[in-house]
């Protein structure tokens, strides 16, 4: 849960950690074995001129099961069960309303059973559960995938928006009909997006793109990913570290041309992108190679007109 909050514009810090039970200083041990009443959770300080809570709550929403009610994917006991911790009253109101919304959505078919409680006393973790995406990137990948976890979400969410998020035009990511991609999408575009096809490299628009700003979905307008993280791969198509928001990125097992290749797409527009490879350069050691054509460039200039205005602050660090 580390990862997708540290991702978003606005959240200063996120610490892995216990809360909820009764025991003082519970160490991990104690808490695996799901007699300290604790819960794994994280505890996350933003700042509110720059993010809203209810942002907070749709990147909750949209990292786990919250109709199991005995823990997360292989993760089994009361100590991964899902909960929402609020420290105000605007918190708790906007937390439940967000729930509400979920469960008459139609999304899920089972109850949601996520619990929604008074923040007590954080016990953070210990120091090697911090940023562990981070210290092993390639084991947290692999766990994800090898967990359910990232099936289980793609299956979930694919082409759907949250109830909020259906009224946000900065977060509206509604995929187009086929009728609609081919009218809109070049017919380069389309192949590469819809037929998985792959363009020529060093013939494509953004291979050699220096500008500022952030490259989004041409299917849904989703952001994927930012030029801070682009680099020179010598490879002929843009490549990239890390995204720009992981939760609009899906990892699949590619077996085609007799090899086996990790390939991306986007969540909502189910768009095929390019693969990932473990060369990248440091700190991710990640390189995502994409298409160009499955890209629109917005320079940082344009940002606010193109209803992207909450990535502008990030080029002004």
């Amino acid at each position: 849960m580390e990862h997708p909050f540290e991702e978003l514009e606005g959240v200063v810090d996120v610490i892995s950690g216990y809360t909820g039970g009764h025991e003082k200083d519970p160490t991990y041990e104690e808490v695996s074995s799901g007699r300290t009443g604790h819960v794994e959770a994280v505890q996350v300080t933003f700042d509110p001129s720059r993010t809203g809570y209810g942002e907070l709550l749709e990147v909750f929403w949209r990292q786990i099961d919250p109709t199991d009610p005995g823990g997360q994917f292989v993760d089994r006991g009361s100590q991964y069960r899902t909960m929402i911790f609020y420290h105000n009253e605007g918190q708790r109101i906007l937390a439940q309303k967000a729930k509400a919304e979920l469960e008459s959505s139609g999304i899920y078919h089972r109850p949601i059973v996520t619990d929604i409680r008074k923040a007590s006393t954080f016990y953070p973790a210990e120091d090697y559960h911090q940023d562990y995406y981070r210290k092993n990137s390639m084991g947290y990948k692999q766990y994800r995938r090898g967990s359910g976890r990232d099936r289980y979400l793609t299956e979930v969410w694919k082409g759907k928006i949250l109830p909020e998020e259906s009224r946000d035009h900065n977060r509206t990511r509604k995929k187009p009909s086929e009728e609609e991609l081919r009218k809109k999408l070049t017919p380069l575009q389309y192949r590469v997006t819809r037929e998985d096809a792959t363009e020529q490299p060093f013939a494509n628009e953004y291979w050699d793109n220096k500008e500022e700003g952030i490259y989004v979905d041409i299917v849904s307008g989703e952001p994927l990913f930012s030029s801070m993280d682009k680099y020179d791969s010598g490879t002929g198509w843009p490549s990239f570290t890390k995204p720009l928001d992981p939760g609009n990125i899906v990892e699949k097992e590619d077996k085609s041309l007799f090899m086996r290749r990790t390939e991306v797409r986007s969540r909502h527009g189910d768009s095929h992108l390019g693969h990932l490879f473990p060369d990248g350069p440091p700190p991710t050691g990640l390189r995502y190679c994409i298409n160009s054509a499955s890209l629109r460039f917005i320079r940082k200039e344009d940002l606010e007109r193109e209803g992207y205005g909450r990535y502008r602050k990030m080029f002004d660090r």
